[in-house]
């Protein structure tokens, strides 16, 4: 395993775990998530240069429009959400309320 591959395992597996255990702020679960989308960018980036092929791939940018998608709808709960509960704290979420 390259350092290059290793990195971005590392990269990726740091924001899982940034999500599973920090769970105290919508924002903060955003932002993890949008760190794991953005080490899979550069992952699926750099994968046509690691195996030297000639043609572009479409699938970072695919997966680009995704995260920023994600990004967007991220953002507009977390407004509603602290318009409507007053923060963003998780716990004070319930899903069982409507």
């Amino acid at each position: 395993m390259s350092l290059l591959h290793l990195s971005f395992y590392t990269a990726f597996t740091l924001s899982a775990l940034g999500l599973a255990f920090h769970r105290t702020h919508l924002i903060s679960a955003l932002l993890c998530l949008e760190s794991m989308m953005l080490s899979m960018f550069i992952a699926l980036s750099m994968w046509p240069i690691q195996t030297q092929t000639s043609s572009p791939t479409l699938l970072p940018i695919l997966m680009l429009a995704f995260s920023a998608c994600e990004a967007g709808t991220g953002l507009a709960l977390l407004v509603a959400s602290t318009r409507t509960h007053g923060s963003d704290h998780l716990h004070n979420f319930n899903l069982l309320q409507c």
